[in-house]
């Protein structure tokens, strides 16, 4: 997956790898990069044979045009909310009715998953199957009712050899349908510890681990961000593998075995069934055998344990059938083998214990995911998600039950609660009814988390209770941070000597109008630019320093506001007397009435007059000024900035702030798919497109 975009010119180079050619030499073709229709060369300087070509060609037209470009809108817990951005992947078609396979890492906790084929048509993905374990996801695009489209077969990854070529096609870099060339380097391979003592799952960001019943296909074709769930494709066009990792000249690709099955049933099932033993292997090389299962880690009381299955057990036989784990990559086979006795099962196992072989029966358990989603309490301020199985085990959790929090917001009501909640922290209660899941938390709260509420917690080993006080509003607010003082219309400057004498009025001292603002006292009196206003009142303005800038403001703000001062003017007729009427100091931001939104996630402000003054707007501008964006968020994801002046929203014309909320109010309530800001930014205007994900409301 990748979260910037950048651009590169295309590209048309290919070679073929030649088994005899130096190991160096053999590694650099996988830097070839395939973009846009395929030519194939002719001449004879190590480029592909009219054959090769062929067979590259025929590849490309099976499966390029159901190559899919993945855009969504991620989200991420951190501090106690949600943050949204935007990301890129790849997919690939591969049912006629638009069924998509793809990386988890790319379509799992997301709010929206726009397809765009290679044709330029475009369409929503909606989730059919998450399976973090193998880290794919299954979209189905919301097709026009009867409607097909071009899709890949899925090949047999079993099949392939080390030399065989291959091409991953994808959106790198978010650069749209994009094909590279390499050769499967391993076919089989699986991550272990640096001394090679355990298998090492993969965690890809989200804090799901993927590997357990994975052997990637390492590949040398070219893949970089953005070729996330593209499809790695054999020469007779079957794709047979989705690729997934990738760096330094390296790619790894989930076979297409194991594709097909999360695929078949999440079509059958709607959901991805495995089955559970409750423990792990290790290889029986270091033993000296080559037949069985070195059993190193046994749940307490999952199904293995259960069954009498300990640690040091080797397993010889499942359902008659023969076992033999010799290296760490007929681990994750082993597993896999399990993983298909669904829960509720009897299954005959055979072992070895100290030299004797015994047999068992275990009652398979439900293999669930690591972790469950998260979700965002935003009038707490906090985030939370269920707890799992594994999740259990790692806390060393008595039970499942409960919530564990994510994160806490500052200021917002679970953290002011009495005692405070922290991260960490189980709710296990809620008003006294026992929390069994995230759902049932989510449920409690709609119905009566706005009054508050009184929380139970297990933080740590200690059983705590705690009170949460109603969410205050955040609406509109006003903060005056001191008294109007006197005030004149009118910008100046200091009258240097040296001004003075390029004016013709040496030895004048004083300040010099250098602008009059229009619709002030000041402007109606007839005070003029050029003006050189040399005393107040009859009182001398003695300025002709730099440091002297601050005493015009001073004589000013020591009269009173409504009362009338006479200014001595000199202009190039002569000497003035120009009476002006003091007004109070216009209104500033520090003034302004403000207000906030909590779900688009924007503060704001009414215009004030000195805004007014400074971008020179007429009286009759109106709208409200942004004055905060909070990064991840749906304003921030739209693109809406600081100091935008927001002139109408859907349509509805902003007079102010009031009026702004009672819009957002009522969009809140409407709940459209997409709404529309029309702002003023610099000098020009433009319009920004939110377009929310109601259903993370709560």
């Amino acid at each position: 997956m990748k979260r910037v975009q950048v651009s590169s010119e295309s590209f048309r180079c290919y070679i073929r790898r030649v088994p005899t050619l130096p190991r160096k030499v053999l590694i650099s073709s996988c830097c070839i990069l395939f973009l846009g229709l395929f030519s194939a060369p002719v001449d004879g300087t190590g480029f592909p044979t009219d054959e090769v070509s062929n067979e590259l060609e025929l590849a490309r037209e099976k499966v390029y045009p159901a190559l899919v470009n993945i855009a969504v809108v991620g989200q991420s817990f951190e501090g106690g909310r949600s943050r949204k951005f935007p990301a890129a992947g790849s997919g690939v078609i591969v049912t006629p009715e638009g069924h998509v396979l793809t990386n988890y890492h790319v379509a799992g906790e997301t709010t929206r998953i726009t397809c765009r084929l290679v044709d330029g048509r475009k369409f929503e993905g909606a989730v059919v199957v998450h399976d973090p374990l193998t880290d794919l996801s299954v979209l189905r695009l919301e097709l026009p009712p009867g409607e097909m489209v071009q899709h890949a077969e899925l090949g047999d990854s079993d099949s392939l050899q080390v030399g065989d070529q291959v091409l991953a096609m994808g959106n790198p870099q978010t650069l749209s349908s994009s094909m590279t060339l390499g050769i499967v380097s391993h076919p089989r391979r699986v991550f272990t510890s640096f001394t090679g003592a355990e298998i090492e799952e993969r965690d890809l960001g989200s804090g799901q681990m993927t590997g357990l019943l994975t052997r990637w296909i390492q590949h040398d074709a070219l893949i970089l961000g953005g070729n996330s769930g593209g499809p790695l494709v054999d020469l007779a066009g079957n794709v047979v593998g989705i690729n997934e990792l990738g760096g330094n000249g390296v790619g790894f690709a989930i076979p297409s075995n194991l594709a097909r099955d999360v695929l078949e049933q999440a079509l059958q099932h709607g959901e991805v069934r495995r089955g559970w033993f409750g423990l792990s292997v290790l290889p029986v090389d270091k033993l000296g055998l080559n037949q069985g299962a070195l059993v190193s880690w046994v749940v307490e009381e999952g199904p293995a344990d259960q069954a009498g299955l300990q640690p040091g057990d080797r397993i010889l036989t499942v359902e008659g059938k023969s076992i033999a784990v010799r290296a760490f990559e007929e681990v994750p086979v082993f597993y896999e083998r399990l993983s298909r006795y669904l829960e509720g099962s009897s299954v005959a196992v055979t072992f070895d214990r100290a030299g004797r072989q015994e047999k068992t029966t275990v009652v398979v358990d439900r293999l669930g995911d690591s972790l469950d989603n998260q979700t965002e309490i935003r009038e707490w301020g906090i985030t939370v998600r269920g707890i799992t199985r594994q999740m259990a085990l790692a806390r060393r959790y008595s039970t499942t039950n409960g919530v564990l929090i994510t994160g806490l917001r500052p200021g917002r009501p679970a953290d002011a609660a009495t005692p405070p909640l922290a991260r960490r922290d189980v709710i296990v209660e809620f008003d006294g009814v026992p929390i069994v899941d995230r759902r049932a938390f989510v449920s409690a709260w709609r119905e009566h988390g706005e009054d508050g509420a009184v929380l139970r917690i297990r933080r740590g080993n200690q059983d705590l209770i705690s009170v949460l006080e109603p969410a205050p509003s955040r609406g509109n607010s006003y903060r005056a941070t001191e008294l109007p003082k006197a005030w004149i219309g009118v910008e100046t400057q200091v009258i240097f000597p040296s001004i003075a004498k390029a004016l013709g009025h040496e030895g004048t001292r004083g300040f010099r109008v250098t602008r009059v603002l229009p619709q002030t006292m000041a402007a109606s009196a007839g005070i003029e630019v050029g003006d050189i206003i040399t005393a107040i009142d009859g009182r001398s303005l003695k300025a002709y320093r730099a440091q002297d800038q601050s005493r015009w403001k001073r004589a000013i703000e020591s009269l009173n506001i409504g009362e009338e001062a006479s200014l001595t003017v000199r202009r190039s007729e002569g000497e003035l007397e120009i009476p002006v009427t003091l007004e109070a100091t216009p209104e500033g931001p520090s003034r302004a009435k403000k207000g906030e939104n909590d779900f688009f996630e924007f503060e704001f402000r009414a215009i004030t007059a000195q805004d007014r003054h400074k971008k020179r707007w007429d009286s009759d501008v109106t709208g409200a000024l942004v004055t905060g964006v909070t990064a991840g968020g749906w304003a921030s994801l739209s693109g809406l900035a600081v100091m935008d002046r927001i002139i109408s929203v859907d349509g509805t014309a902003v007079s102010g702030i009031a009026s702004l909320q009672q819009s957002l109010t009522a969009i809140e309530e409407q709940k459209p798919e997409r709404v529309r800001f029309f702002v003023e930014r610099g000098y020009r205007t433009t319009y920004i497109f939110i377009e929310p994900d109601w259903e993370l409301s709560h």
